[in-house]
């Protein structure tokens, strides 16, 4: 299952994100991971997550990335959630349509059982039709 908490840079979707991780850590059976654009919100989360800080990683491009999150869904077979915040940044789609990328990410959330919880900074009118049942929340 994909999540989406979408709304325009600066609006608070981090915050957002890191309250849902941190709740959902408590009843979780699995594993969590975090991957961010940096390690700055390491204190605000639970020890239980995992944080990844992206950017100490030679990724250029968005199938780079989605081989990425496939490695890190490869190696932990008790992984339950992925939390993935600033989207366009940490998958190299900054101006570029997301559609591919979040389809790819739904094909792997059903096939590996892991959910993903993604906030992007977008507009409901800038999101893919197929997605728009997926957001959670607008901001």
């Amino acid at each position: 299952m994909i999540q989406l908490i979408i709304g325009e840079k600066g609006k608070g979707k981090t915050k957002v994100l890191l309250e849902k991780a941190n709740t959902e850590i408590k009843t979780a059976n699995g594993n969590s991971v975090y991957l961010d654009k940096s390690a700055q919100h390491m204190y605000e989360l639970n020890n239980k997550i995992r944080l990844i800080d992206v950017t100490g990683y030679p990724i250029g491009n968005c199938d780079e990335f989605l081989g990425f999150v496939c490695g890190i869904v490869s190696q932990d077979h008790d992984l339950e959630q992925m939390y993935l915040d600033s989207f366009l940044k940490i998958a190299c789609l900054e101006g570029q349509d997301v559609a591919p990328a979040l389809e790819k990410l739904d094909k792997i959330s059903k096939e590996f059982d892991v959910n993903f919880a993604i906030s992007i900074s977008l507009t409901r009118e800038q999101i893919p039709e197929s997605m728009k049942e997926s957001i959670i929340a607008e901001l």
